[in-house]
C-alpha cells in the first residue's frame, strides 16, 4: 500500500464565517470515515500563527525556512491506500467537505515507514 498526501493551501478554501462550522463538521466526518476504513495515517492544519524554523544537524535553530517551502500552510491528510484511484476518490471526498480542490501526491515507498 502507498501513502498519499491529500492537501490544499489555506487560500483555496474560501468560505464565509457562517459556513465554517459546517465545513469543519463535514471535514471531520471524512476523517472519521477514513479512520473507520483503516486508511487514516495522519492529518491536520498547519498552525500559521507559529513561525517556521530550521534545525541544523548540530542543533542550531534558524528563523525561517527554505525559500522553496516558505508557503507551507493549509490542510494536510495522509492516507495509506491500495491505489492512486482510491487516493483520487478520497481527495474528492475532502474536496466536497472543504469546498475546494485537493492536491494528491504519493510518498515514495519506504519499508521502514
Amino acid at each position: 500500500m502507498t501513502k498519499y498526501l491529500i492537501s490544499f493551501p489555506s487560500a483555496a478554501m474560501v468560505v464565509s464565517d457562517e459556513e465554517l462550522p459546517e465545513v469543519a463538521d463535514d471535514a471531520r466526518a471524512v476523517v472519521r470515515e477514513a479512520k473507520e476504513a483503516g486508511v487514516w495515517v495522519f492529518g491536520g492544519g498547519v498552525d500559521e500563527s507559529v513561525a517556521p524554523v530550521r534545525v541544523d544537524a548540530d542543533g542550531r535553530v534558524t528563523s525561517g525556512t527554505y525559500a522553496q517551502t516558505r508557503q507551507i500552510e493549509g490542510g494536510y491528510s495522509i492516507l495509506e491506500l491500495p491505489s492512486r484511484e482510491a487516493a483520487l476518490e478520497w481527495a474528492a471526498k475532502f474536496a466536497r467537505a472543504c469546498r475546494c480542490a485537493q492536491e494528491v501526491r504519493a510518498f515514495q515507498y519506504d519499508p521502514e515507514s
